[in-house]
Order: structure tokens, then C-alpha cells, then sequence
């Protein structure tokens, strides 16, 4: 987390990865996610990312990987939540015994962490939650949250932007707004510098932003640390900015826009898993092992047509967890998704979401894909289950 904030930094500021070539100058600059809009932009704490949910997974020797970091507008965390309620009024007794860390802190720990970033604008900076809606898939989340936190959730339509302050509409008029917690795409947040068509966010918001008005978090523009060719470069980025090596491994990855890492992608797509690199969500990908002939070969199509937009990863064999199926006890595949907060300081959650792709044999995990989850429990030191 530490080492992505300052590759953020770096690449909208002096740009020195970039100039050293540790990092492809090309690849970041021409990242879908990349937003030059960003550069020179200040912002607090040095902290792109104030809300990190990076996925781990264990492969068959029992080892644990990256496979990861979710940075733009990370999702889950309130599913966290509601699986340990649910779960401890399941078990009260090995809950109480089993001595469980609490995760019931984190919409307090969020809510510090958003009010520091905007402790610049005033002592007690308003919070808000901007949402895409109610049709929005996550949207049970940022309800959830939102009320949680005791802060208000404003679609775009809620605000407004006056002489670069931002604004909600109320009953009693209109309330300065100093901290906005987006869970809007960079596209949708501004029709002015974005997308044309969207009426998601609010027009004039990104000038405020760039104003250092209001602050918006993530920042936009962070999507291109979790970009997925950008990914395999994440343990160079740690040891360039902190002289260190990464405490987990990555998964091997091939970015096809190297003719030899396509051609070794081509030949061996039963194989392996090959996914777009700005996408997320589970979309744009192909699991080679459980894609049919016909599907092959269109998404070779694709490969060839534009392969530096993909990667390719092993097919890793998750670990599995047993799951409640109609009534049976089976195996099914997961990961593992912790919860980071950074501003003034980092905190990792003691706790975690665990997806869980449902579908026998399945290895997709995502919840827009048919994905269910799990309570996760760290336990204190010294206690066993």
C-alpha cells in the first residue's frame, strides 16, 4: 500500500520510475486508467489510495500469492460486516470462546480516515458517500456504509458546484461538502474532463477537486496501480521505492504485449487464465482450462487484434473451503479479500471477506459473477478454534 501511494505520486509528479525504466514509460502512460488530469495535482497525506482491498489467494503447496490490488472503488467490505453479524449470532459460543478480533471498528476507522484527508478544510470536514444509485450492483454497500458512518449518501444529481465548492442539496439548503467517499468509476465522476454522456457525477466537481476544494477518495486516476500489466511490475516498484522485497509473491504473468509472451499465450490457451487489463469484476477474461474450443479461439481473436489491452496468468488451483450446497457439505474454491484503510497512517482490518465462486469447480469468485462469501476470522494471539 505504502509502495503503490508513492508510484502514484511519482508517476503524476516527477515521474522518476518512469525516467529510471523500472517501469515501461509506455504502459503507464497509455493505461486505460491513467488519467492525465491528475498531474501536478496535490494531494493530502501523499495518499491516492485511502481504501485498498488486495486479493490473496493459496495455491496447492499452501503458500499464499497476490493476486491483486483492487484501488479504484474497491467493494465488499460491507458483506464483511454483515457476515460476521450473521455469523456470530450463528455460533455465539465458539465465537466467544474462540477469541475473534472485531471488525465492527471498521465504518469508524473509515470514517477517520475520510475526515483526516479533509482536515485541511475545516476541523470537522463534512463526509459524504456519492453513489451511482440504486440500479448500481453495490449499491446495498453504500447504503449500508453510509448509514454506518452517519453520513449522507447524495447521488450526482444531489450536487452541485458553485465558484469550485462543492455542495449537496438539503431541506435547509445547501451544505458545503469537503470529502466526497466515491463509489463512481473516474469515467462517470465529471461530464466536463470525462465522459460527455454521464450523468452520474456532477458537472464542474473535478475543477473543484483540482481547485483542492473538496477532496474525493480514492483519488481519481489511482486505477492505474491496479492495472493488471502493471501488476507484474509490482514487486520492482517495491523495491525501488522502499528498498525491500515484497513479503508476498505475485502470480507469473505474461503481458502480451510482448510478441514472445503472445506467442507462448497462443499455443497454451487451454492452459491458462487471460484477462484484460483495465477491466475488473471478472469481465473480459477467459479461463482457458474450462473454455470450450469455439471460445478459444474467438478470444485468440481478440489477443491478436490488440494484445497489449491483456495478460496471462497459471491457472492456480484456489484453495477450497467446505460450503452448504442444497443441503450437502462440498468443497468450493476462494480467496481472500482484506480491507485497507491508509491516510495519516495504514490499518489492515483484523478481518477479511472470503469470495466464494459457488459453481462446482468454478475458480471465478467475483460476485457479479454469480460469487457468494464467507465471514472470515483472525483470531487473538494465543487462541485456537
Amino acid at each position: 500500500m505504502t509502495a503503490l501511494n508513492i508510484f502514484l505520486g511519482d508517476i503524476y509528479g516527477e515521474q522518476k520510475i518512469l525516467n529510471d525504466g523500472v517501469v515501461p514509460r509506455d504502459l503507464v502512460m497509455g493505461a486505460p486508467s491513467f488519467r492525465r488530469e491528475m498531474i501536478g495535482l496535490y494531494v493530502p497525506h501523499g495518499t491516492y489510495v485511502n481504501v485498498c482491498g488486495s486479493d490473496l489467494i493459496r495455491g496447492p503447496d499452501g503458500e499464499y500469492a497476490v493476486l491483486e490490488d483492487n484501488l479504484r472503488v474497491p467493494s465488499g467490505v460491507s458483506y464483511m460486516l454483515a457476515n460476521r453479524d450473521a455469523s456470530r449470532r450463528a455460533f455465539p459460543n465458539a465465537y466467544r470462546k474462540s477469541g475473534v478480533r472485531a471488525v465492527d471498528r471498521y465504518p469508524d476507522l473509515l470514517l477517520n480516515t475520510l475526515r483526516s484527508m479533509g482536515s485541511e478544510h475545516r476541523s470537522n470536514p463534512q463526509v459524504v458517500v456519492l453513489t451511482p444509485g440504486v440500479y448500481n450492483s453495490a449499491y446495498f454497500e453504500h447504503a449500508y456504509l453510509a448509514r454506518l458512518m452517519g453520513v449522507p449518501l447524495v447521488e450526482g444529481r444531489d450536487l452541485v458546484v458553485h465558484d469550485n465548492l462543492v455542495y449537496m442539496k438539503t431541506t435547509a439548503g445547501l451544505q458545503k461538502v469537503d470529502v466526497i467517499y466515491r463509489r463512481v468509476d473516474d469515467d462517470f465522476l465529471d461530464p466536463l474532463p470525462f465522459r460527455r454522456d454521464s450523468a452520474l457525477g456532477a458537472a464542474g466537481l473535478f475543477n473543484a477537486y483540482r481547485a483542492g476544494n473538496v477532496v474525493i477518495a480514492n483519488a481519481p486516476g489511482t486505477g492505474v496501480a491496479d492495472d493488471k500489466a502493471v501488476y507484474a511490475y509490482v514487486p520492482k516498484i517495491i523495491r525501488y521505492y522502499l528498498d525491500e522485497d515484497a513479503i508476498l509473491p505475485n502470480i507469473e504473468t505474461y503481458l502480451c504485449r510482448d510478441p514472445a509472451a503472445l506467442d507462448h499465450v497462443l499455443g497454451k490457451l487451454d492452459q491458462l487464465v487471460v484477462k484484460a487489463v483495465g477491466a475488473s469484476g471478472g469481465y473480459g477474461m477467459l479461463v482457458g482450462p474450462h473454455a470450450s474450443q469455439t471460445e478459444r479461439e474467438a478470444f485468440a481473436e481478440h489477443l491478436k487484434a490488440d494484445p497489449s489491452n491483456y495478460i496471462a496468468q497459471p491457472t492456480i488451483q484456489l484453495s477450497t473451503a467446505p460450503c452448504l450446497i442444497d443441503g450437502r457439505i462440498e468443497p468450493r474454491h476462494i480467496d481472500l479479500r482484506p480491507f485497507i484503510l491508509s491516510a495519516e497512517r495504514t490499518i489492515v482490518t483484523p478481518g477479511a471477506l472470503t469470495r466464494v465462486a459457488l459453481k462446482r469447480g468454478s475458480l471465478v469468485v467475483n460476485s457479479s459473477q454469480g460469487g457468494g462469501s464467507k465471514d472470515t476470522w483472525v483470531l487473538a494471539e494465543g487462541k485456537t478454534p
